[in-house]
């Protein structure tokens, strides 16, 4: 998330830091204080940012880093008609009063001229201490020091204001709000885009979008879903309401504006012209057994049910198998985005037996990030997050890329139909397993 943000507000790692495995605490390069802002403006993984005084694996360190630290750039945040306090971060270790102020004291050097205030200070200036990762095994002194001065907060409380437990419509599977913002970050979603959902479901994934002012739009294979019919997911109501649907969760976050529509469509089957490009692509494709995967069908294929809805709408549907899925996504993004577009979507996988050749390729698409989140001891999903960096052609149509190589992806023998099918009937089994 933070690097796709980096991309998207300025800046970079800094290639002084020892990158370390967990670490807590990233040191970057932000060409201003204003981009710093821009960028904890979108986050929800990141809870503050500062500008860097001094840090060392010492408290000498420390101390020494500090005195190098230019006079001139302190002095604007030390003058004796500011006021400040000096606040205490710890990770993995508790410290007593009497330990915080102590080292709070040792930093007499600095050239303080302001009184303190812990209540309402100007400037709010922290010192960080990292003790590792490993609760049993915490080491006396701590393992890296910082020191500096706050810039700003990341976006937490958005986890907890846009929670699905408040949402008006909801169903089986929506998105948590977290992951949902997490997913418009990878897609680099700003401003005035057009972000498209090719199985929106309850519009989760839209609402993280259209928050960060993107105008937003879906379809789903589902009619009672998109018309808000039939049976609730929530629990103790039978029935869906005459006003629970997507239009009415953006509404009840002040986005109503960035709504432009949800449409009953068949995600294999592309209604679109052609010319016409999205900004972004973010969706979370159906799987499990809350979650059927179907496509349209005709009475020649293999039915698999006939589905009739409360305004007499009849369609066949017929299996939709995971492989097929992602090569029509990758081939959708490969076609509609626009150049520099991202695809963000859910892979589901069966750990032991997975590896990078699974994850579904397409020349015009370069892999960005690969995320995982576990779902239990055998099964997790990856956060998949590709960008576009060619042009469509009638040759790409049923191609991805494997190795270096250009070679059909859709087909029986396919080694990621067979993998997927055990990853489908898995995630099924533990499903049953839980509900049992």
């Amino acid at each position: 998330e933070i690097t796709s943000l980096l991309s998207l507000c300025g800046g970079q790692f800094s290639s002084e830091q020892e990158i370390r495995v967990n670490s807590p605490f990233w040191i970057l390069n932000i060409p201003s204080e204003e981009m710093a802002r821009g960028l904890m403006k979108r986050t929800v993984c990141a809870k503050s940012v500062f500008e860097l005084w001094g840090h060392g694996r010492s408290a000498g360190e420390l101390y020494a880093s500090l005195k190098n630290y230019p006079v001139d750039k302190m002095l604007p945040y030390l003058q004796s008609s500011s006021t400040y306090k000096v606040h205490i971060h710890t990770f993995n270790k508790t410290l007593t009063q009497a330990q915080k102020i102590k080292k709070i004291d040792a930093l007499e050097f600095l050239p303080f001229k302001g009184k303190v205030n812990l209540k309402n200070p100007e400037h709010i200036f922290w010192i960080l201490e990292d003790y590792g990762i490993d609760p049993n095994n915490v080491p006396e002194d701590p393992l890296c020091l910082y020191f500096g001065r706050w810039i700003a907060d990341g976006q937490r409380e958005l986890i907890e204001s846009y929670s699905v437990k408040k949402r008006h419509f909801i169903g089986n599977t929506s998105m948590d709000a977290c992951l949902s913002f997490i997913m418009a970050n990878h897609g680099r979603v700003k401003p005035n885009d057009v972000v498209y959902d090719p199985f929106v479901g309850t519009g989760g994934l839209l609402i993280s979008s259209a928050h960060f002012g993107a105008y937003v739009c879906g379809t789903d294979i589902d009619y009672n879903t998109i018309h808000g019919l039939g049976k609730a997911s929530r629990k103790n109501q039978k029935w869906r309401g005459p006003d629970e649907n997507i239009r009415a969760n953006l509404r009840q976050y002040g986005l109503e504006k960035y709504y432009l529509d949800a449409l009953v469509s068949d995600s294999s089957r592309p209604i679109w012209r052609k010319g016409m490009l999205f900004d972004a692509i973010i969706t979370d494709p159906p799987y499990g057994i809350r979650e059927a995967t179907r496509r349209t069908g005709s009475q020649k294929e293999t039915v698999k049910s006939a589905e009739r809805s409360t305004e007499n709408h009849i369609f066949v549907s017929s299996s939709y198998h995971l492989s097929d899925i992602f090569f029509d996504l990758l081939k959708f993004a490969a076609e509609y985005l626009v150049m520099g577009g991202r695809l963000v979507y859910w892979l589901p996988i069966y750990r032991p037996e997975y590896t990078e050749e699974i994850i579904p390729r397409h020349p015009c698409l370069e892999l960005i990030s690969n995320c995982e989140q576990m779902l239990s001891s055998h099964t997790s999903r990856r956060l998949i997050t590709m960008e576009k960096v060619k042009e469509f052609k009638d040759q790409d149509q049923n191609s991805h890329l494997l190795d270096g190589q250009y070679m059909p992806y859709r087909g029986h023998n396919s080694f990621r139909e067979k993998y997927f099918s055990g990853v489908t009937k898995r995630i099924a089994k533990e499903e049953k397993d839980n509900q049992k």
